[in-house]
């Protein structure tokens, strides 16, 4: 049995989903079940997640065969174990919001803030949800694909 499917028999009320891809193992969750899921996998000895790599997001706005229009991405690791997971997770368009990871992985403040300064997802319960790349006022989330790349944005200038 493969580690997704060892996940989706574990967690069966969470997991929709489990497959490899280009012997990357994978497993699709319920959006309101992300955060007990992530907290399991950390603590459950048999799969010990002890690292977050990665949080990223995808924009699936002109796919077709998708239903829902992005994608939170978690990549978990474990050092003792030496196994990888990735987590996908869909979060709808209008209502674009998941809950934090950050109370399980402290690592995941700075990943959500990309996130979310870069595509608009808001991760309830995050402590500091502000932007990281793009300044304060800037307005719109950039890396959606509908974002207008010739959009004027407020100049900005010192500050007094």
């Amino acid at each position: 049995m493969t580690l997704a499917e060892q996940v989706k028999a574990k967690f069966f009320n969470s997991v929709t989903e489990a497959y490899t891809d280009k012997g990357d193992e994978v497993v699709r969750v319920k959006r309101e079940s992300i955060k007990a899921l992530l907290s399991s996998l950390k603590k459950d000895p048999d799969f010990d997640f002890d690292l977050l790599m990665d949080v990223f997001a995808v924009d699936y706005l002109h796919w077709e065969e998708k239903e829902i229009r992005f994608e939170v991405n978690y990549n978990l690791f474990s050092l003792k174990k030496n196994h990888r997971l990735f987590i996908k997770c869909g979060v709808p368009e209008l209502d674009a919001q998941i809950d934090s990871a950050v109370s399980v992985w402290p690592a995941a403040d700075w990943y959500e803030r990309e996130v979310w300064d870069m595509m608009g997802i808001v991760f309830n319960g995050h402590p500091n949800l502000k932007r990281i790349l793009m300044y304060e006022s800037f307005q719109g989330h950039p890396l959606r694909k509908d974002y207008p790349y010739n959009r004027r944005q407020p100049i900005i200038g010192p500050v007094n």
